[in-house]
Protein backbone atom coordinates (compact mmCIF):
# COMPACT_ATOMS: atom_id res chain seq x y z
CA UNK A 1 0.00 0.00 0.00
CA UNK A 2 1.51 3.47 -1.16
CA UNK A 3 1.94 5.88 1.56
CA UNK A 4 -0.98 8.27 -0.65
CA UNK A 5 -3.64 5.67 -0.26
CA UNK A 6 -2.81 5.00 3.13
CA UNK A 7 -3.23 8.87 4.19
CA UNK A 8 -6.27 8.72 2.29
CA UNK A 9 -7.93 5.27 3.89
CA UNK A 10 -7.29 7.53 6.91
CA UNK A 11 -8.38 10.68 6.47
CA UNK A 12 -12.32 9.80 4.77
CA UNK A 13 -14.97 8.28 6.35
CA UNK A 14 -14.98 5.26 5.04
CA UNK A 15 -17.37 4.71 2.53
CA UNK A 16 -17.71 0.36 1.23
CA UNK A 17 -19.93 -1.13 -0.87
CA UNK A 18 -21.67 -4.33 -0.11
CA UNK A 19 -19.35 -6.31 -3.07
CA UNK A 20 -16.45 -5.24 -0.75
CA UNK A 21 -17.29 -7.85 1.06
CA UNK A 22 -17.55 -10.60 -1.05
CA UNK A 23 -13.82 -11.93 -0.49
CA UNK A 24 -14.90 -12.66 3.17
CA UNK A 25 -18.56 -13.31 3.25
CA UNK A 26 -18.79 -15.24 -0.12
CA UNK A 27 -20.43 -14.38 -2.86
CA UNK A 28 -24.05 -16.02 -2.12
CA UNK A 29 -24.38 -13.99 1.11
CA UNK A 30 -23.52 -10.78 -0.94
CA UNK A 31 -26.08 -11.88 -3.40
CA UNK A 32 -28.86 -12.34 -0.48
CA UNK A 33 -27.92 -9.12 1.00
CA UNK A 34 -28.06 -7.48 -2.45
CA UNK A 35 -31.72 -9.22 -2.99
CA UNK A 36 -32.58 -7.71 0.35
CA UNK A 37 -32.01 -4.31 -0.39
CA UNK A 38 -33.74 -4.33 -3.37
CA UNK A 39 -36.94 -5.06 -1.96
CA UNK A 40 -36.97 -2.03 0.49
CA UNK A 41 -35.00 0.35 -2.34
CA UNK A 42 -37.55 3.02 -2.13
CA UNK A 43 -37.63 3.67 1.76
CA UNK A 44 -36.26 6.67 2.49
CA UNK A 45 -34.52 6.05 6.61
CA UNK A 46 -33.22 8.81 8.67
CA UNK A 47 -31.19 7.88 12.25
CA UNK A 48 -31.12 10.43 15.21
CA UNK A 49 -28.47 10.55 17.88
CA UNK A 50 -26.44 12.94 19.48
CA UNK A 51 -22.88 12.89 18.68
CA UNK A 52 -20.99 12.40 15.61
CA UNK A 53 -17.44 12.05 17.90
CA UNK A 54 -16.59 9.46 19.92
CA UNK A 55 -18.43 6.36 21.43
CA UNK A 56 -20.41 3.19 19.97
CA UNK A 57 -23.22 4.71 18.62
CA UNK A 58 -20.91 6.65 16.03
CA UNK A 59 -18.56 4.06 15.44
CA UNK A 60 -21.86 2.09 14.00
CA UNK A 61 -23.85 4.57 12.84
CA UNK A 62 -20.39 5.93 10.27
CA UNK A 63 -20.12 2.77 8.34
CA UNK A 64 -23.91 1.29 8.44
CA UNK A 65 -25.50 4.91 7.06
CA UNK A 66 -23.13 4.82 4.38
CA UNK A 67 -23.28 1.25 3.74
CA UNK A 68 -27.22 1.80 3.70
CA UNK A 69 -27.17 4.92 1.14
CA UNK A 70 -24.73 3.09 -1.41
CA UNK A 71 -26.90 -0.11 -1.26
CA UNK A 72 -29.66 2.58 -2.66
CA UNK A 73 -31.88 3.16 0.40
CA UNK A 74 -31.79 6.76 1.35
CA UNK A 75 -30.92 7.25 4.68
CA UNK A 76 -29.75 10.25 6.55
CA UNK A 77 -28.35 11.02 10.35
CA UNK A 78 -29.07 13.45 12.34
CA UNK A 79 -28.02 15.47 15.63
CA UNK A 80 -29.89 16.55 18.15
CA UNK A 81 -27.90 19.29 20.01
CA UNK A 82 -27.21 19.82 24.08
CA UNK A 83 -25.89 22.23 26.64
CA UNK A 84 -23.49 20.77 29.21
CA UNK A 85 -25.96 21.36 31.73
CA UNK A 86 -28.89 18.66 29.35
CA UNK A 87 -25.27 15.89 28.34
CA UNK A 88 -25.19 16.25 32.29
CA UNK A 89 -28.70 14.97 32.63
CA UNK A 90 -28.73 11.99 29.85
CA UNK A 91 -25.24 10.67 31.75
CA UNK A 92 -27.02 10.23 34.32
CA UNK A 93 -29.89 8.76 32.49
CA UNK A 94 -26.93 6.38 31.14
CA UNK A 95 -25.86 5.38 34.40
CA UNK A 96 -28.95 4.74 35.79
CA UNK A 97 -30.03 2.96 32.88
CA UNK A 98 -27.05 0.47 33.49
CA UNK A 99 -28.03 -0.28 37.05
CA UNK A 100 -26.88 3.02 38.95
CA UNK A 101 -29.45 3.70 41.73
CA UNK A 102 -30.16 8.23 41.34
CA UNK A 103 -33.28 9.98 41.03
CA UNK A 104 -33.83 11.65 38.16
CA UNK A 105 -35.37 14.91 39.56
CA UNK A 106 -37.95 17.66 38.23
CA UNK A 107 -35.45 20.06 37.24
CA UNK A 108 -33.66 17.72 35.12
CA UNK A 109 -36.26 16.01 33.80
CA UNK A 110 -37.61 20.05 32.69
CA UNK A 111 -33.60 20.46 31.24
CA UNK A 112 -33.92 17.30 29.80
CA UNK A 113 -37.59 18.04 27.78
CA UNK A 114 -36.82 21.65 27.09
CA UNK A 115 -33.87 20.82 25.35
CA UNK A 116 -35.30 18.18 23.24
CA UNK A 117 -38.19 20.18 22.46
CA UNK A 118 -36.05 22.27 21.23
CA UNK A 119 -34.17 19.97 18.81
CA UNK A 120 -37.82 18.87 18.04
CA UNK A 121 -38.67 22.41 16.37
CA UNK A 122 -36.07 21.84 13.80
CA UNK A 123 -35.99 18.55 12.18
CA UNK A 124 -38.58 17.80 9.20
CA UNK A 125 -39.05 14.49 8.89
CA UNK A 126 -42.01 14.64 6.93
CA UNK A 127 -40.58 13.16 3.92
CA UNK A 128 -39.28 9.25 5.58
CA UNK A 129 -40.71 6.27 5.58
CA UNK A 130 -38.58 5.17 9.33
CA UNK A 131 -37.42 7.10 11.74
CA UNK A 132 -34.59 5.62 14.32
CA UNK A 133 -34.08 7.05 17.54
CA UNK A 134 -30.93 6.46 19.36
CA UNK A 135 -30.23 6.05 23.21
CA UNK A 136 -31.81 8.15 25.89
CA UNK A 137 -30.46 11.41 24.95
CA UNK A 138 -33.10 12.53 22.19
CA UNK A 139 -35.67 9.88 23.29
CA UNK A 140 -38.85 12.16 23.92
CA UNK A 141 -38.75 13.78 20.38
CA UNK A 142 -41.28 11.16 19.40
CA UNK A 143 -44.06 13.31 22.06
CA UNK A 144 -43.34 16.41 19.68
CA UNK A 145 -44.40 14.17 16.06
CA UNK A 146 -48.42 13.63 16.77
CA UNK A 147 -49.00 13.32 13.36
CA UNK A 148 -46.45 11.24 12.08
CA UNK A 149 -47.37 8.77 9.36
CA UNK A 150 -44.39 6.52 9.40
CA UNK A 151 -43.22 4.07 12.16
CA UNK A 152 -40.14 5.40 14.87
CA UNK A 153 -38.44 3.04 16.49
CA UNK A 154 -36.14 3.42 19.47
CA UNK A 155 -32.52 1.69 19.67
CA UNK A 156 -31.02 1.37 23.17
CA UNK A 157 -27.26 0.80 23.04
CA UNK A 158 -26.63 0.24 26.47
CA UNK A 159 -26.50 -2.85 29.11
CA UNK A 160 -30.29 -3.14 30.37
CA UNK A 161 -29.77 -5.71 32.43
CA UNK A 162 -31.20 -4.07 35.79
CA UNK A 163 -32.25 -0.44 34.61
CA UNK A 164 -32.59 2.25 37.98
CA UNK A 165 -36.73 1.30 38.41
CA UNK A 166 -38.22 5.10 38.43
CA UNK A 167 -35.88 5.97 35.68
CA UNK A 168 -36.66 3.18 33.69
CA UNK A 169 -40.72 4.05 34.32
CA UNK A 170 -40.45 7.86 33.51
CA UNK A 171 -38.34 6.81 29.91
CA UNK A 172 -41.01 4.13 29.86
CA UNK A 173 -43.83 6.92 29.08
CA UNK A 174 -42.02 7.98 25.93
CA UNK A 175 -40.32 4.47 24.58
CA UNK A 176 -43.84 3.09 24.89
CA UNK A 177 -45.20 6.00 22.25
CA UNK A 178 -42.73 4.11 19.33
CA UNK A 179 -44.02 1.56 17.28
CA UNK A 180 -40.86 -0.88 18.43
CA UNK A 181 -37.86 -0.85 20.50
CA UNK A 182 -34.71 -1.61 19.52
CA UNK A 183 -32.12 -4.06 21.59
CA UNK A 184 -28.28 -4.87 21.46
CA UNK A 185 -29.28 -8.37 23.03
CA UNK A 186 -32.36 -10.73 24.18
CA UNK A 187 -31.59 -10.36 27.61
CA UNK A 188 -31.87 -6.29 27.74
CA UNK A 189 -35.60 -6.72 26.86
CA UNK A 190 -37.74 -5.37 29.01
CA UNK A 191 -42.01 -5.29 30.22
CA UNK A 192 -42.99 -3.15 27.38
CA UNK A 193 -46.20 -3.35 25.42
CA UNK A 194 -44.37 -2.06 21.80
CA UNK A 195 -42.74 -4.73 19.88
CA UNK A 196 -39.41 -5.08 20.69
CA UNK A 197 -36.14 -6.52 17.97
CA UNK A 198 -32.73 -7.50 18.71
CA UNK A 199 -30.07 -6.25 16.83
CA UNK A 200 -26.10 -7.31 17.87
CA UNK A 201 -23.57 -4.39 16.66
CA UNK A 202 -20.50 -5.37 14.05
CA UNK A 203 -17.55 -3.27 13.40
CA UNK A 204 -16.27 -2.14 9.34
CA UNK A 205 -13.60 -4.19 8.71
CA UNK A 206 -11.98 -1.69 6.28
CA UNK A 207 -12.01 1.41 8.11
CA UNK A 208 -8.51 3.00 9.26
CA UNK A 209 -9.31 1.57 12.94
CA UNK A 210 -9.40 -2.50 10.98
CA UNK A 211 -7.93 -2.18 7.99
CA UNK A 212 -4.68 -4.84 7.41
CA UNK A 213 -1.73 -2.83 8.36
CA UNK A 214 1.93 -3.84 7.56
CA UNK A 215 4.43 -3.79 10.05
CA UNK A 216 6.05 -0.90 8.77
CA UNK A 217 2.98 1.35 9.58
CA UNK A 218 2.39 -0.47 13.13
CA UNK A 219 5.86 0.89 14.21
CA UNK A 220 5.45 3.84 12.44
CA UNK A 221 2.49 4.69 14.77
CA UNK A 222 3.80 3.14 17.87
CA UNK A 223 6.88 5.53 17.32
CA UNK A 224 4.39 8.54 16.88
CA UNK A 225 3.07 8.50 20.51
CA UNK A 226 6.29 7.05 21.50
CA UNK A 227 4.98 3.62 22.64
CA UNK A 228 8.11 1.55 23.90
CA UNK A 229 8.13 -2.46 22.58
CA UNK A 230 11.19 -3.26 24.52
CA UNK A 231 8.63 -5.03 26.79
CA UNK A 232 5.18 -6.57 25.63
CA UNK A 233 1.98 -4.36 25.78
CA UNK A 234 -1.15 -4.77 27.30
CA UNK A 235 -3.90 -1.95 26.23
CA UNK A 236 -7.24 -1.33 26.75
CA UNK A 237 -9.01 1.32 24.51
CA UNK A 238 -12.07 2.81 25.34
CA UNK A 239 -13.93 5.60 26.34
CA UNK A 240 -12.60 6.91 29.87
CA UNK A 241 -15.53 6.10 31.62
CA UNK A 242 -15.93 4.37 34.92
CA UNK A 243 -17.67 1.39 33.42
CA UNK A 244 -14.84 0.89 31.79
CA UNK A 245 -12.98 -0.15 35.12
CA UNK A 246 -9.78 1.51 34.10
CA UNK A 247 -8.99 1.83 38.05
CA UNK A 248 -9.36 -2.12 37.38
CA UNK A 249 -7.40 -2.57 34.62
CA UNK A 250 -4.22 -0.84 36.30
CA UNK A 251 -5.10 -2.96 39.50
CA UNK A 252 -4.50 -6.12 37.36
CA UNK A 253 -1.91 -4.90 35.46
CA UNK A 254 0.46 -4.18 38.27
CA UNK A 255 -0.11 -7.53 40.21
CA UNK A 256 0.62 -8.70 36.69
CA UNK A 257 3.52 -7.11 36.14
CA UNK A 258 4.89 -8.14 39.95
CA UNK A 259 5.36 -11.94 37.49
CA UNK A 260 5.97 -10.77 34.23
CA UNK A 261 7.33 -7.40 32.88
CA UNK A 262 5.52 -5.41 30.58
CA UNK A 263 3.37 -1.83 29.86
CA UNK A 264 0.28 -0.61 30.14
CA UNK A 265 -1.25 1.44 27.48
CA UNK A 266 -4.56 2.96 28.12
CA UNK A 267 -6.10 4.55 25.18
CA UNK A 268 -8.93 6.76 24.85
CA UNK A 269 -11.16 9.79 24.07
CA UNK A 270 -14.26 11.61 25.25
CA UNK A 271 -17.58 11.71 23.84
CA UNK A 272 -18.88 14.71 23.05
CA UNK A 273 -22.23 13.94 25.25
CA UNK A 274 -20.29 12.10 27.83
CA UNK A 275 -19.05 15.06 30.52
CA UNK A 276 -17.86 12.65 32.99
CA UNK A 277 -14.84 11.28 30.62
CA UNK A 278 -12.24 14.50 31.60
CA UNK A 279 -12.89 13.37 35.29
CA UNK A 280 -12.41 9.76 34.57
CA UNK A 281 -8.99 10.55 32.64
CA UNK A 282 -7.53 12.92 35.10
CA UNK A 283 -8.35 10.20 37.83
CA UNK A 284 -6.12 7.54 35.80
CA UNK A 285 -3.47 10.07 34.55
CA UNK A 286 -2.90 10.65 38.77
CA UNK A 287 -2.31 7.14 39.95
CA UNK A 288 -0.31 5.96 36.85
CA UNK A 289 3.61 5.72 36.85
CA UNK A 290 6.50 4.93 34.40
CA UNK A 291 5.46 1.46 32.93
CA UNK A 292 1.54 2.76 32.45
CA UNK A 293 0.94 4.92 29.26
CA UNK A 294 -2.25 6.97 29.29
CA UNK A 295 -3.10 8.63 26.01
CA UNK A 296 -6.28 10.69 25.07
CA UNK A 297 -6.36 10.98 21.37
CA UNK A 298 -8.74 10.55 18.81
CA UNK A 299 -6.43 8.52 16.30
CA UNK A 300 -8.49 5.09 14.90
CA UNK A 301 -4.53 4.52 13.01
CA UNK A 302 -3.45 4.38 16.40
CA UNK A 303 -5.84 2.41 17.59
CA UNK A 304 -5.62 -0.52 15.10
CA UNK A 305 -1.42 -0.45 15.08
CA UNK A 306 -1.78 -1.02 19.04
CA UNK A 307 -4.36 -3.60 18.93
CA UNK A 308 -2.08 -5.31 16.21
CA UNK A 309 0.54 -5.11 18.38
CA UNK A 310 0.03 -5.79 21.55
CA UNK A 311 0.62 -9.17 23.17
CA UNK A 312 -2.70 -8.59 25.07
CA UNK A 313 -5.62 -6.55 25.05
CA UNK A 314 -8.20 -5.80 27.52
CA UNK A 315 -11.95 -4.64 27.97
CA UNK A 316 -12.50 -5.05 31.15
CA UNK A 317 -16.05 -3.60 31.46
CA UNK A 318 -18.45 -3.74 34.74
CA UNK A 319 -21.34 -3.12 32.54
CA UNK A 320 -21.26 -3.22 28.75
CA UNK A 321 -23.97 -2.75 26.02
CA UNK A 322 -21.68 -4.72 23.62
CA UNK A 323 -18.23 -3.36 23.74
CA UNK A 324 -17.34 -3.06 19.94
CA UNK A 325 -13.76 -2.69 21.38
CA UNK A 326 -13.84 -6.49 21.67
CA UNK A 327 -14.70 -7.26 18.44
CA UNK A 328 -12.00 -5.03 17.12
CA UNK A 329 -9.24 -6.44 18.34
CA UNK A 330 -10.64 -10.16 18.00
CA UNK A 331 -10.53 -8.99 14.50
CA UNK A 332 -6.65 -8.49 14.44
CA UNK A 333 -6.31 -11.65 16.29
CA UNK A 334 -5.18 -10.33 19.39
CA UNK A 335 -5.55 -12.44 22.69
CA UNK A 336 -8.26 -10.53 24.68
CA UNK A 337 -9.87 -10.59 28.00
CA UNK A 338 -13.12 -9.14 28.48
CA UNK A 339 -15.29 -8.30 31.25
CA UNK A 340 -18.19 -11.37 32.35
CA UNK A 341 -20.92 -8.64 31.62
CA UNK A 342 -23.13 -7.87 28.75
CA UNK A 343 -22.47 -8.22 25.06
CA UNK A 344 -18.64 -9.43 25.99
CA UNK A 345 -20.07 -12.25 26.62
CA UNK A 346 -21.68 -12.87 23.44
CA UNK A 347 -18.10 -12.11 21.60
CA UNK A 348 -15.68 -13.92 24.03
CA UNK A 349 -16.22 -18.02 24.37
CA UNK A 350 -14.13 -18.11 27.67
CA UNK A 351 -11.00 -20.39 27.22
CA UNK A 352 -12.02 -20.50 23.61
CA UNK A 353 -11.20 -17.24 21.36
CA UNK A 354 -10.31 -15.30 24.44
CA UNK A 355 -11.04 -14.71 28.36
CA UNK A 356 -13.70 -13.46 30.82
CA UNK A 357 -13.01 -12.38 34.11
CA UNK A 358 -15.19 -10.46 37.13
CA UNK A 359 -12.06 -9.52 39.31
CA UNK A 360 -8.77 -8.00 39.31
CA UNK A 361 -6.83 -10.73 40.34
CA UNK A 362 -8.66 -12.77 37.57
CA UNK A 363 -7.79 -10.32 35.05
CA UNK A 364 -4.13 -10.36 36.26
CA UNK A 365 -4.01 -14.32 36.23
CA UNK A 366 -4.85 -14.36 32.74
CA UNK A 367 -2.62 -11.24 31.56
CA UNK A 368 0.22 -13.47 32.85
CA UNK A 369 -0.77 -17.18 31.55
CA UNK A 370 -1.04 -15.31 28.05
CA UNK A 371 2.36 -13.18 27.86
CA UNK A 372 4.03 -16.42 29.08
CA UNK A 373 2.57 -18.89 26.38
CA UNK A 374 2.42 -17.08 23.11
CA UNK A 375 1.03 -20.39 21.29
CA UNK A 376 -1.74 -19.85 23.58
CA UNK A 377 -1.93 -16.15 22.56
CA UNK A 378 -2.01 -17.21 18.82
CA UNK A 379 -4.10 -20.22 18.99
CA UNK A 380 -6.92 -18.00 20.18
CA UNK A 381 -6.85 -15.05 18.41
CA UNK A 382 -6.86 -17.35 15.29
CA UNK A 383 -10.23 -18.36 16.88
CA UNK A 384 -10.94 -14.92 17.43
CA UNK A 385 -10.69 -13.23 13.98
CA UNK A 386 -12.86 -16.26 12.98
CA UNK A 387 -16.04 -15.35 15.14
CA UNK A 388 -15.81 -11.83 13.76
CA UNK A 389 -15.52 -12.94 10.20
CA UNK A 390 -18.76 -15.24 10.76
CA UNK A 391 -21.00 -12.84 13.29
CA UNK A 392 -19.86 -9.36 13.82
CA UNK A 393 -18.76 -7.93 10.33
CA UNK A 394 -21.12 -4.82 8.83
CA UNK A 395 -22.38 -7.10 6.28
CA UNK A 396 -24.58 -8.91 8.98
CA UNK A 397 -25.43 -5.45 10.94
CA UNK A 398 -26.74 -4.15 7.12
CA UNK A 399 -28.91 -7.50 6.69
CA UNK A 400 -30.31 -7.37 9.84
CA UNK A 401 -31.69 -3.83 9.35
CA UNK A 402 -32.74 -4.63 5.63
CA UNK A 403 -34.83 -7.59 7.82
CA UNK A 404 -36.03 -5.12 10.56
CA UNK A 405 -37.01 -2.16 7.83
CA UNK A 406 -38.98 -4.90 5.54
CA UNK A 407 -41.26 -5.16 8.44
CA UNK A 408 -42.37 -1.62 8.53
CA UNK A 409 -42.06 -0.96 4.89
CA UNK A 410 -45.34 0.91 3.92
CA UNK A 411 -47.31 -0.63 0.99
CA UNK A 412 -47.06 1.27 -2.34
CA UNK A 413 -50.35 3.19 -2.66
Amino acid sequence: MSTLTSAVQRSTLGLHTLEQYEPLIGAATVERIAAKADRVRTMRVAHISSTFYGGGVTELLTPLTLMMNATGIETDWHLIQGTPGFFGCTKKLHNTLQGTSLEFSDAEKTIYEEVVFENATRLHLDECDAVIVHDPQPLPLITHFSDREMPWLWQCHVDLSSPHASVWTYLSQFIEQYNATIFSLPEYGQDLQVGQHFVTPAIDPFSAKNREMSDRERREFLGNYKIPTDRPLVTQISRFDRWKDPMGVIEAFRKAREQVDCTLVLVGNNASDDPEGGQILETIESVADEGIIVLSVDDPTLVNALQRSAAVVLQKSIREGFGLTVAEAMWKGAAVIGGDVGGIRHQIKDGWNGFLVSTPDQAAARIVELLKNPNLREELGARAKESVRQNFLMSRLLEDWLDLLSKYERPVV
